[in-house]
């Protein structure tokens, strides 16, 4: 029987990238009783449809298509996409009305969502092993 001990290093990438979303929401067609609760929402809106563009662009998007054919020709032509996701760290840089629609920019730093990570799985990879 042998007894061992394992040291163990992080793994750390090379790079870090930092990845940008624009999302955006028409003023006017806001829910609201006054101008101000429709800018609300549509701050909110902005902030929602920029997070759906990172997601898509850390986890891409599901599409699926259906088309029903009858007599060679086409009767129903459907197309679904689906985003799901978690992100974690991103930030707001920046929200701001352009004419009848409010926009808000958001950058993930892949470094902090790395420390994100790091901290709570802490990956490892084995670095030494002693036998006694």
């Amino acid at each position: 029987m042998f007894d061992k001990h394992i040291e163990y290093s992080y793994v750390e990438p090379d790079s870090y990238p930092v990845i940008k979303a624009i999302g955006y929401a028409p003023l006017s067609a806001q829910p609201g009783m006054n101008d101000a609760q429709k800018m609300l929402m549509a701050l909110k809106v902005s902030k929602l449809e920029a997070y759906r563009e990172l997601t898509e662009q850390v986890y891409g998007q599901n599409l699926s298509s259906e088309m029903t054919v009858k007599g060679a020709i086409a009767q129903n032509d459907g197309l679904k996409s689906q985003v799901k996701g978690v992100i974690r760290g991103a930030r707001v840089v920046k929200s701001y009305a352009v004419g009848d629609t409010y926009a808000t920019e958001l950058e993930l730093d892949m470094k902090r969502v790395h420390d994100l990570y790091i901290t709570q799985v802490k990956p490892r990879k084995v670095k030494r092993v002693t036998y006694y």
